[in-house]
């Protein structure tokens, strides 16, 4: 389908960057990108992209030059713009914190009195000052905010992945403000119009397609007719797995797409039940 007019997506540049375009390219949807080339090519009908800071994707889905676009929850919380969460990818699992010096923190709290505290995110800094009824002053950071302490600030608000970088400067967490992710918003009026969403609705079935199979693994083991009924009940798969009967009435072949997180478990128990043969296999995507 192809409508007039593509629609406008904002993909992000910077560190969301590579987890965005193998979600793309796995999802069968190429993106090429020139040198120096911010208006990259899309393979998907329907569709045309512009490389843009998250934070730029934001405002301009916020203003509607952007109908679709990627970016983390963290600053779509931070600009505090009506936009609609369509997909959470999962994918740049980060949590928004407040950390300082080690030294300063007793009991996993920041001591009594006058407070600075530093942060890119002003909007959520301020009002996580108000709601713990702190004593603080405000200082805006514009990156680095982790190198702050002990001089220029008494506490940082900053987002993380692994607090390794926090660790390094010697800061400790004290709060957790929220948990952010990388996901696809879109502007409140492309929902209205049905063409536009008709590809909204189809990239996203294409997305969750893959990240549907990230969590999962094809397993498939082999099983004599006494163990049958025993290992199809035990099996953990989406509806029913799929049983097929092995050459010579030796048996069957049961095959499921089980759960990534759970194979250390299911793998052994596959096994005590009688279960031979096992192969586990790498998906690409889970249509339902």
């Amino acid at each position: 389908m192809e409508t007039e007019t593509p629609l406008r997506l904002g993909l992000p540049k910077g560190r969301m960057q590579d987890g965005v375009m193998k979600l793309l390219a796995d999802a069968g949807i190429g993106v090429q990108v020139g040198y120096r080339n911010y208006r990259p090519t899309v393979s998907m009908d329907g569709l045309e992209a512009k490389l843009l800071k998250p934070q730029n994707i934001v405002e301009m889905l916020h203003a509607g030059s952007r109908e679709l676009g990627f970016a983390g929850a963290d600053w779509v919380a931070e600009m505090d713009v009506d936009l609609v969460e369509i997909l959470d990818t999962e994918l740049d699992p980060v949590r928004l914190v407040a950390a300082a010096p080690e030294e300063m923190v007793a009991d996993g709290a920041l001591p009594d009195g006058s407070l600075v505290v530093a942060s890119e995110y002003e909007k959520l800094t301020k009002e996580w000052i108000d709601e713990r009824e702190l004593d603080a002053r405000f200082v805006h950071s514009y990156g680095a905010t982790e190198v702050f302490p002990p001089e220029d600030a008494d506490c940082i608000v900053d987002n993380t992945a692994t607090g390794s970088t926090l660790r390094a400067n010697g800061l400790t967490i004290v709060d957790v403000l929220m948990t952010s992710s990388t996901r696809l918003y879109a502007n409140p009026r492309v929902l209205e119009n049905p063409d536009r969403k008709a590809i909204i609705d189809r990239l996203v079935l294409l997305l969750e397609s893959v990240l549907t199979a990230r969590r999962r693994v094809m397993i498939e083991v082999n099983v004599d007719a006494e163990h049958l009924d025993e290992m199809v009940d035990f099996i953990p798969c989406m509806r029913e797995p799929t049983i097929s009967p092995l050459r010579g009435d030796t048996g069957f072949a049961v095959k499921a797409a089980v759960p990534r997180d759970e194979l250390t478990a299911i793998v052994p128990a596959l096994k005590s039940r009688g279960g031979t043969d096992i192969v586990v296999s790498e998906l690409a995507q889970i249509i339902p």
